[in-house]
């Protein structure tokens, strides 16, 4: 590996023109921002906007929410920037013009800005700029640079872009000669990835230089612990330990450094901790982070040497169900750091994960309707939950720590940026959906069109409506699909391998005609024997989407509890849902095997009690809590 990236995105240079993913786009812009923007703007509890009224000297009063909300408001103002042109929304993008021009008043004559310490300092409180790493201050500036990219892409626009400048030269200077003191001051590093985007857009190598420096600095800290990733040196590291959605910051941002610098150093750090990841800690929904609380290293010889950390990856194969934590953060930072991977690489393992985890995980966060989110991603709610939990099971408008619905937000309306990836002389098929993309070459324009019932259907057609003669496509084939087909101009093609990219390689004109089929039987999973809590269940999926039983769809006499699968009982499509966006369920026979209730017995005599076949429902993962409470399990426990 030398670092260079083999494939590269292109922004705004693909639409979404219709189905599933033009639906989430519209509920995104439609719902999900100005909803968003409502509670930051007009909300005074906790404040957003309103702390930045407060540091600029405009009203009175002081910080109110968490250390973070500022990356949160710029988090909503990236997404708000992506949907304008999607939108035209000429009403939006005042507003926008508007709030940028007070994060500009806001923000020191030296580039410094960050309300929680501003608002103290205006009261006269002996507050030092970055004297607490727990202040968030670096991770706040990291959301507004990556905000400000984002808005000029969107609008052409300079007025965030110059504030996001002047706060990078503000870090450039501050972190200049890292000291062990500084150290730790890189938590939750989404400043790595907003450097190295702010890098691409000017050219100006001194961001890129200070991504790097700021990353090496992490290897200052002693005394570190796996919270926040900093216990052992980022290039020693193996395996994926500590706060997962840090964690993926962290791995996503190296990427990011390791594919403009080509330091070599990084990359055996980088691919050891993505197999430890998808092999040992990953959700089937693309979900990680499984504990509420960790301890790591857990059972360390070293005793002083375990901490405690928050949403934690925990140990290899310990993926509860029950109690999951799941944060939708950091499935948003697994999508970043596989998106990065596969631009480095062009490795389709790393695509399989991208989408994935956009279908089942980051979509599980918000609600159909756009406007409630989950913080928290269980794989079982029952109605007697084993424990108490910190975060609510049920889909919530506010959220006490709001930093994943606009994390979802910018993701969800910036999409289509995840569907291609061009290459040299290259375009990169990543996820199929209704889509057009309109780029140019050197050896000419480029102009196609897809159009797909995916995720429901495997069928796909491609026009290629305008092309350079000699372009190379790259189709994804799924690791899922295992008979995948190809035609061009109704002939057969090459044969089409699981979890690859196949290569089209012709003299190719206006008109030709790719379709690619991947057929979608539903599938059966089991998860890895070490996985204990999964022992003898199953998980059912078709093409990209994971399915759960929601106990709204069982007879009124059955418990959720009770239901088991047989593998000879087959599944099978069942018409679009209405009630649910139009989502395709699947429909099947379950077993029931109810027993008697078991009160307060932990053990008992096994009972085989009478059993009874049923019609079993499911319905995809990221759907589920949309029709009012209910019960609900992605594993199901397999038939004796």
């Amino acid at each position: 590996m030398n670092g260079r990236r083999k494939l590269i995105p292109m922004h705004g240079a693909a639409r979404w023109t219709g189905g599933f993913w033009q639906g989430r786009q519209r509920a995104c812009c439609q719902a999900t921002i100005p909803a968003m923007g409502r509670l930051m703007i007009d909300d005074d509890r906790p404040r957003y906007l309103g702390n930045f009224e407060v540091a600029a000297g405009l009203v009175a009063g002081r910080h109110r929410g968490p250390k973070w909300n500022d990356g949160d408001f710029y988090k909503w103002l990236e997404a708000a920037a992506a949907s304008l042109p999607l939108t035209g929304n000429a009403a939006l993008a005042a507003q926008l013009d508007n709030l940028i021009g007070l994060i500009g008043r806001t923000q020191d004559t030296d580039g410094y800005i960050h309300t929680d310490v501003q608002i103290a300092q205006r009261t006269g409180a002996s507050t030092p700029r970055f004297g607490n790493p727990m202040d968030f201050e670096m991770y706040n500036m990291g959301h507004l640079i990556s905000a400000a990219v984002v808005h000029h892409r969107a609008t052409g626009k300079s007025s965030l872009l110059d504030v996001a400048l002047c706060a990078a030269r503000f870090l450039d200077r501050r972190f200049a000669h890292p000291i062990p003191l500084d150290a730790r001051h890189g938590i939750c590093p989404a400043h790595l990835m907003a450097l190295i985007d702010l890098y691409r857009l000017t050219g100006d190598r001194a961001h890129r230089d200070l991504a790097e420096r700021l990353l090496n600095m992490r290897d200052l800290v002693t005394g570190g612990d796996d919270d926040n990733q900093d216990r052992v040196p980022f290039r020693q590291q193996r395996t994926a330990h500590g706060h997962a959605v840090r964690a993926t910051y962290l791995y996503a941002g190296a990427a990011d450094v390791y594919a403009e610098t080509g330091d070599n150093s990084l990359w055996p750090a980088l691919e050891s901790i993505w197999n430890d990841l998808v092999s040992r800690r990953l959700y089937i929904t693309g979900g990680c982070g499984a504990l509420f609380d960790g301890a790591s290293p857990d059972g360390a010889t070293d005793q002083a040497t375990i901490t405690r950390v928050h949403q934690a990856f925990g140990r290899a194969y310990q993926l509860p169900n029950s109690t999951a934590h799941n944060e939708t953060c950091a499935a948003i930072g697994n999508l970043f750091f596989n998106w990065r991977m596969l631009q480095i690489t062009g490795d389709a393992k790393y695509a399989d994960v991208v989408e994935w985890t956009l279908y089942n995980s980051v979509l599980a966060g918000v609600s159909l309707a756009g406007t409630e989110f989950f913080y928290t991603n269980t794989l079982r709610q029952l109605d007697t939950m084993p424990c108490e939990l910190r975060w609510s099971r049920r889909r919530q408008a506010r959220i006490n720590c709001y930093c994943c619905p606009p994390n979802v937000a910018r993701v969800v309306v910036q999409s289509a940026d995840y569907a291609y990836l061009r290459g040299d002389d290259s375009i990169a098929i990543v996820l199929y959906g209704d889509s057009s993309l309109d780029t140019t070459f050197p050896g000419g324009r480029l102009r196609l069109r897809q159009e797909t019932q995916y995720p429901w259907s495997g069928a796909v057609r491609i026009t290629l409506q305008e092309c350079p003669a000699d372009l190379v496509l790259r189709l994804r084939i799924p690791a899922w699909c295992e008979r995948a087909t190809v035609q061009i101009n109704g002939a057969a093609s090459a044969t089409a391998a699981p979890g690859t990219f196949l290569e089209l390689r012709r003299r190719w004109a206006p008109g030709d005609l790719i379709e690619v089929n991947l057929p979608m039987p539903v599938r059966l999973l089991e998860a890895h024997p070490l996985v204990e809590e999964t022992r003898n269940q199953l998980a059912v999926a078709r093409g990209p989407i994971v399915y759960c039983l929601e106990s709204v769809d069982l007879p009124s006499d059955t418990r959720l509890v009770d239901v088991r699968l047989r593998e000879d009982l087959p599944f099978c499509d069942h018409a679009p849902d209405p009630a649910l966006g139009g989502v395709v369920p699947l429909e099947g026979r379950a077993i029931v095997a109810a027993g008697e209730p078991w009160a307060d017995r932990l053990y008992r005599p096994i009972r085989r009690g009478r059993q009874r076949e049923i019609l079993l429902r499911l319905v995809p993962y990221f759907a589920w809590d949309n029709r009012g409470p209910a019960e609900m399990s992605v594993w199901i426990p397999a038939a004796g």
